[in-house]
């Protein structure tokens, strides 16, 4: 799952989109690894291989990291001529759900790419903000229990929209030799109360760095607490210093929630 697609002409395939769910708890991120660890794409590629009869290259749009959950990540590959997609989704479902779940698939512009033809990613992170916690949101949100500061989080809001280098919040690939930009555009960045003690902070941007999300949240909650202001946001995020925002979010309370194109 890891090369192209061998064998049989480019009249003989279909570009397929499909869109996943998932709750990332018990993989070890989306992107595919070696055979012991468990991984979304691992899982996935499997199933459709055994389906197909046939290697497949799964491209993804967003590569969420262990433990992060996903409600709109989009995936494409090639299938054979002829493939039928409500079929194909229903027999997928039977084999992964409940914990990965196939919502929608359909075939595809043969030019369409899962990661090139995005436009943007949507992500959604939950914060429970009571005093006790809630099992039936441990999975999906993150506790905190001392009341923040709402209005000094939206502040710390506005600084982070355009385009900027976002190496203070991103964790830098280890294998890439040479110099990694980590610069991306955010269109929106925004929290919310959405009752019953919940706040949401949702983010587009053209792409994200590995754990830009969660460290922005991470710096976001603090500045809640009252230990960071949110004037300091402008300053980290110039700085481009790793160690200014160092504590991240808990990967749980972060779902990939849509991606347009």
């Amino acid at each position: 799952m890891s090369g192209p697609p061998s064998g049989g002409s480019e009249a003989a395939t279909v570009r397929v989109r499909m869109t996943l769910a998932y709750d990332g708890r018990g993989f070890h991120g989306f992107a595919a690894q070696s055979s012991e660890v468990r991984t979304v794409a691992g899982v996935v590629g499997t199933a459709l291989e055994r389906k197909l009869g046939q290697p497949v290259v799964l491209v993804a749009a967003g590569r969420t990291d262990a433990g992060v959950h996903a409600w709109g990540q989009v995936v494409s590959f090639d299938a054979p001529a002829g493939f039928d997609p409500q079929r194909f989704l229903l027999s997928l479902n039977r084999v992964l759900a409940p914990e990965v779940v196939v919502r929608a698939i359909e075939v595809a512009d043969p030019a369409f790419d899962a990661r090139r033809s995005a436009r943007s990613r949507g992500y959604r992170y939950t914060v429970l903000n009571r005093p006790l916690p809630d099992p039936f949101l441990a999975a999906t949100a993150w506790h905190v229990p001392e009341l923040l500061d709402l209005g000094a989080m939206r502040l710390a809001c506005d600084p982070l929209i355009g385009e900027h280098d976002f190496s203070s919040f991103c964790r830098r690939p280890r294998s890439v030799t040479g110099e990694v930009s980590m610069v991306r555009r955010v269109q929106d960045a925004r929290w919310s109360d959405v009752g019953d003690d919940l706040l949401r902070f949702e983010i587009e941007a053209s792409s994200f760095c590995q754990q830009m999300v969660r460290s922005i949240v991470g710096l976001m909650v603090a500045v809640g607490r009252g230990s960071r202001r949110a004037g300091e946001m402008a300053g980290v995020l110039r700085a481009g210093d790793r160690s200014l925002a160092p504590h991240l979010a808990p990967a749980h309370g972060l779902c990939l929630w849509e991606v347009k194109y």
